[in-house]
């Protein structure tokens, strides 16, 4: 079962079915108990009654007896003997016998039953059975309660029997079984049974109609972001949106994530594909010259410029070091955990620039601490194309300094050249970003060193800025969190 409107309707079914199942037997019992105690009270009234006649030595004969109301009544005397029944009483079970015929006995007044009893009218028997009452007395205890069935006038039915006892003024005890009829409530039981029978079907049919009404009414947004979903898939559009319910609940959040994660997943294609295509035409200017100058050099070698070749080699290869290193980071490749100090990492650099047009100040404390925690490598690279980016700029100084800051260290650096426009300051980490048009390819790079120095830098938990400096160039700053 694949649908979820199913596994709802079927759950809701299975758990209501369960509940009213329970909820029916627990009435049932409930009602077939209080039904058959009141037949039980029915049936101590007569029998009390009864019982208050043969106290009072009414003799068997004159007993008076509910047989209009249909309450069979058995007395039997000590010896399990019957010794008066109710009118047309033919048959009776649970009463301890089944005799309907009184057996000669003296009458309830007489001495039968001697005095030398007396002494234990008052006392239980050896085998715990309920005390006898007194003499002219009726037990007042709790009544003996037993279903069984009689026979009334050729008429068979189910009664509630009580048995109660009394002793006569001569001693004897008698037991009295009275019973009252369990007709109305079998009646009761049975009608209630047939209804809950008859109801719980159909209730049931009404709850899984609902529920499969209500979960696909519910689940109705679910199929529209579905839909949208395989359109965008097979259309290869992710421009495309899927609709969001207003309703606010768990699907409206489902709609709304997943329309972020479209947004996101098309601007990370869009700028695949603009990463891609740059990279191709940045490949392609240095590819090309260096055929050029390898086929002149083929057909006039007087002509090959070498210097030239190895230069645009030279810049071949560190075009592709540098796409090499973005689709590492692109991939989530995790900086190093080593612990390194910044600002002999920034001497280290400069001194390794010897070729520079314009060699760099250095400031950097003495008192240290600067230590940060990464790679060194992909920090390294950070400062140096820091550093390139402002030789390539400045026009007559370069400088940078190192300086413990707000629980991290900065690496400020300086040149003096024209600056970075206000609106363009965040333009300029992006990928094959080269403000001055006009410049050659050979002057201004690829553009691609901003972009991963700050790339390096939010993976290493910083941040990189630039701002205008006080010798009216740019400065950009650097920061890192220390490693403690």
């Amino acid at each position: 079962m694949r649908s979820v409107r199913a596994r709802a309707a079927l759950g809701a079914t299975v758990v209501v079915a369960l509940a009213l199942v329970g909820a029916g037997l627990a009435v049932l019992l409930v009602l077939r108990a209080n039904l058959t105690d009141q037949a039980g009270l029915q049936a101590e009234v007569v029998a009390r009654e009864v019982a208050g006649q043969l106290a009072l030595d009414v003799p068997y004969d004159r007993l008076e007896m509910r047989t209009e109301e249909d309450h069979p009544v058995q007395v039997t005397d000590e010896d399990g003997r019957v010794v008066a029944v109710s009118k047309d009483l033919q048959a009776i079970s649970g009463t301890g016998t089944g005799q309907v015929t009184p057996a000669p006995s003296p009458a309830a007044g007489s001495s039968a039953g001697s005095d030398d009893d007396d002494g234990d009218n008052d006392e239980s028997d050896d085998d715990g059975r309920r005390s006898t009452p007194g003499r002219g007395e009726v037990d007042s205890g709790e009544p003996d309660f037993g279903n069984g069935t009689a026979t009334v006038d050729g008429e068979t039915a189910d009664y509630r029997f009580a048995t109660v006892r009394a002793t006569t003024s001569a001693g004897v005890t008698l037991t009295v079984h009275a019973g009252a009829p369990l007709a109305a409530e079998q009646e009761a039981v049975g009608s209630v049974r047939g209804a809950m029978l008859i109801g719980l079907p159909v209730l049931l049919l009404v709850v899984a109609g609902v529920t499969w009404l209500v979960t696909r009414r519910a689940l109705r947004p679910v199929e529209g972001i579905r839909r949208e979903m395989a359109a965008i898939t097979a259309s290869e559009d992710l421009s495309r949106r899927v609709p969001e319910p207003g309703s606010g609940d768990e699907i409206a959040r489902l709609a709304r994530t997943t329309n972020e994660t479209l947004t996101a997943l098309e601007a990370s294609v869009d700028r695949q594909r603009r990463f891609v295509a740059d990279a191709s035409h940045e490949l392609r200017s240095p590819i090309a010259s260096l055929r050029t100058q390898l086929e002149v050099g083929a057909a006039h070698p007087e002509l090959l410029d070498v210097p030239g070749a190895v230069a645009d080699t030279v810049r071949l290869q560190a075009l592709a070091a540098d796409l090499l290193l973005l689709a590492r980071l692109d991939a989530g490749e995790r900086p190093g955990r080593t612990t390194l100090d910044l600002g002999a990492l920034v001497h280290e650099e400069v001194s390794q620039r010897t070729g520079d047009r314009i060699g760099a100040a250095v400031s950097v404390p003495e008192s240290g601490g600067f230590e940060v925690t990464g790679s060194r490598g992909q920090l390294a690279r950070v400062i140096g194309n820091l550093l390139d980016n402002a030789e390539r700029h400045a026009e007559r100084a370069v400088s940078i300094s190192v300086r413990a800051e707000r629980g991290g260290v900065v690496v400020a650096v300086t040149d003096d050249g024209a600056g970075v426009p206000q609106d363009e300051r965040e333009r300029i980490f992006e990928r094959f970003v080269r403000l001055d048009d006009a410049r050659t390819r050979d002057e201004g790079g690829a553009g691609l060193g901003l972009a991963i120095a700050r790339d390096v830098a939010s993976r290493h938990g910083g941040r990189l800025t630039v701002e205008g400096a006080r010798e009216g160039g740019a400065r950009f700053e650097l920061w890192l969190p220390s490693a403690g």
